[in-house]
């Protein structure tokens, strides 16, 4: 191939992605899926802008060995250990009924076992990369189904490795006898704990080394280094580029340069995963796809039914409600990426004969296709479905049946935890409600009144005795569902008041539409913590502070919300910043000033700040004479513009290091 040539199919890649992503963009599709698309339209089987393939696939592969190494990177042990239940018996649960299921129902079809149990490895996996983009999108990964999916996603990223390391072996190119898969097993657990060991003694001290130098070209070719140099060596001990590369992210994980490496090495990643996206929409064959439209629309229903209804088994043996197991179900009925990675292995060792490449990659393509509807729908189908069953899992309601005038929390992170210890201490009464199981058998061990259920449920309010409740404290992440919970427990208690915590400010109208008194937005009163220090650093009189933040909170927020409605705030600082001022200084033990008098400090002569009063216990001394000594715990109450106050600060300051 001619450098003119190589240029120009470069040039229509990026010129058709650009185009295609951009459309996707306006229209709210993952840019995977444009990604794909767009290999389809420039394709051998498209417009044929692009007709060898397999020099893409060249560069893609490499996009491949860095999207394992980004996964390493960003897997280490502590986040796997608070996923807990969600990765281990959720992710065990769907990947262990999907694959044998799928591989079933392929042995009915007529195919080898071999084949049949790898297309069930194929299915299997679920598209990390947009189901976790569409929920970051939607800002539910901090709700159950974000949790619960993510754990379960987590599993399968880690399980492509022994999905890579096997294939060889069912496929038959390699024996399949107990010692050479203890040998072949063997050699990549000696990887990894030659890789521990590194990364226990060698990775931190070589990226200090690394940082010391302060060359951020030479901290970015490392760790490329260290990816593709692992991708090589394992590959050379016959193992797959991507096993060497995961190694390679978990390695550098458990520094503390991790997320730098992250920052570092993501563009590149995001070049040439665009490049194995665009691959997989050439390797679509147009044609064949139109002659067996009917029978890839089939398979693709069929894999999105079994892949929902185990997915959602998955999620509700971690113990979520119907419901939220509905809604992670539909999130994960799709073919992942890394299938695709999987399918070029096993056809490269035999697997996948005839036509049954195409139809799994249609049927794939297909199915991430249709992702972001199933997101979308989801919480609607779930809460009609849970409706149905009546699978609210409700408790006894004798449990709670004695409360009254007590505080309903829904929500047991954080802010959750949080206001129940305030509660539990003030000696008032409260009860909790929660989705997550684990949190629900912790909080109970800890002797938290908590009830494990559904607040959008009739039921479970009633069973935390909503109609006898004093106030309802929303601090759910999930915000279809929050608004469902306000309006019911508004409907079931027209007199309680009902606050809601929401973490960005464009949910303050649509909580207060479905019935909340006040709502706390976390993304304002961040901006107006910080803008109290900044005032208070200034030495604004409290007073004026508390009526500008009592202004900005008013009216939902309207003076941050709305433009224009701003000016009475910044004028009301403006003259308390351009005013003179007072403020308060204590004297402590450390005081070289105590024992000294008023005139001994000299301070309006060498600050400019007065002294206009001494606070000495209960007693107060307004204007206080020069001669009046100076004792440990004195408040001396100071006067004078901002700068001259900051100036007496300073120097009492240095009285206390023994400078004066």
């Amino acid at each position: 191939m001619h450098l003119d040539e190589g240029l120009l199919r470069a040039v229509w890649i990026l010129a058709a992605a650009v185009g295609v992503v951009f459309l996707s963009a306006r229209v709210r599709i993952p840019p995977i899926v444009g990604l794909i698309l767009t290999g389809i339209l420039i394709g051998p089987s498209g417009l044929g802008l692009v007709e060898e393939v397999e020099e893409v696939e060249a560069l893609a592969e490499i996009g491949v060995v860095l999207l394992l190494f980004i996964i390493g990177l960003e897997l280490s042990l502590g986040q796997l250990k608070d996923m807990g239940r969600a990765f281990l018996f959720g992710g065990l649960t769907q990947a262990l009924l999907t694959t044998l299921a799928t591989a079933a129902v392929a042995a009915y079809g007529g195919i080898p076992w071999s084949e049949a149990i790898f297309i069930g490895w194929v299915v299997s996996l679920s598209s990390t990369a947009v189901v976790l983009k569409l929920y970051g999108q939607r800002r539910e990964m901090s709700t159950p189904q974000g949790r619960a999916v993510l754990g379960i996603l987590l599993f399968q990223d880690l399980l492509i490795v022994p999905m890579i390391v096997l294939t060889p072996v069912i496929a038959g190119t390699e024996q399949a006898s107990p010692l050479a898969l203890l040998l072949r097993f063997g050699g990549a657990l000696a990887a990894v704990a030659l890789v521990a060991v590194i990364a226990r003694f060698v990775a931190p001290r070589l990226l200090h080394l690394l940082v010391a130098v302060r060359s951020r070209e030479l901290f970015i070719l490392t760790s490329l280094l260290a990816c593709l140099g692992l991708s090589y060596f394992t590959y050379s001990l016959g193992f797959s580029l991507a096993l060497g590369a995961f190694l390679a992210g978990i390695l550098i994980s458990e520094t503390e340069y991790s997320h730098q490496v992250i920052a570092d090495v993501a563009p590149f990643r995001d070049v040439f995963a665009s490049l194995f996206f665009v691959s997989i929409g050439m390797l679509v064959d147009l044609d064949f796809a139109l002659d067996n439209g009917p029978l890839l629309l089939a398979m693709a229903a069929g894999v999105v039914l079994l892949k929902a209804l185990f997915a959602g088994a998955a999620v509700k043996v971690v113990g979520y409600p119907v419901r939220i197991a509905l809604v992670g179900g539909l999130g994960l009925a799709q073919i992942g990426e890394f299938s695709f990675v999987l399918m070029d292995v096993g056809r490269s060792n035999g697997l996948l004969a005839g036509n049954i490449y195409q139809l799994l990659l249609g049927t794939a393509v297909l199915t991430l296709l249709l992702t972001p509807a199933f997101v979308t729908f989801a919480p609607g189908i779930g809460r009609r479905v849970a409706a149905l069953v009546r699978a609210a899992d409700p408790e006894s309601a004798a449990e709670h049946a004695g409360l009254s005038s007590h505080v309903i929390i829904v929500g047991y992170g954080l802010n959750g935890s949080l206001l129940a210890r305030v509660l539990g201490e003030a000696g008032l009464p409260f009860v909790v409600i929660e989705l997550n199981n684990s949190t629900v058998q912790q909080a109970r061990r800890e002797g938290v009144p908590i009830l494990f259920g559904d607040a959008s449920r009739q039921e479970i309010l009633e069973h935390a005795g909503i109609e006898r409740a004093q106030a309802v404290v929303f601090a759910m992440s999930d915000l279809p569902a929050m608004r469902r919970s306000v309006r019911l427990a508004r409907g079931l208690a027209p007199a309680v008041k009902i606050i809601v915590r929401t973490r960005m400010v464009q949910e303050i109208d649509s909580v207060r539409l479905a019935g909340a008194d006040e709502v706390v937005a976390e993304e304002f009163e961040s901006a107006i913590e910080v803008f109290t220090l900044v005032l208070r650093h200034f030495h604004v009189p409290r007073n004026i502070i508390r009526t500008q933040t009592r202004l900005l909170r008013g009216e939902d927020y309207r003076m941050l919300r709305v433009p224009g409605a701003s000016e009475g705030v910044s004028e009301t600082v403006l003259q308390a910043l351009e005013a003179g001022t007072t403020d308060l200084y204590r004297m402590t033990p450390e005081s070289r000033a105590r024992g000294g008098t008023l005139r001994d400090l000299d301070l309006r002569n060498r600050t400019g700040a007065s002294v206009i009063a001494v606070v000495r216990g209960e007693e107060s001394f307004p204007n206080p004479s020069p001669t009046m000594e100076l004792e440990e715990g004195d408040t001396l109450v100071f006067v004078g513009s901002h700068e001259q106050i900051e100036a007496a600060f300073d120097l009492m300051e240095a009285y206390r290091a023994g400078e004066s």
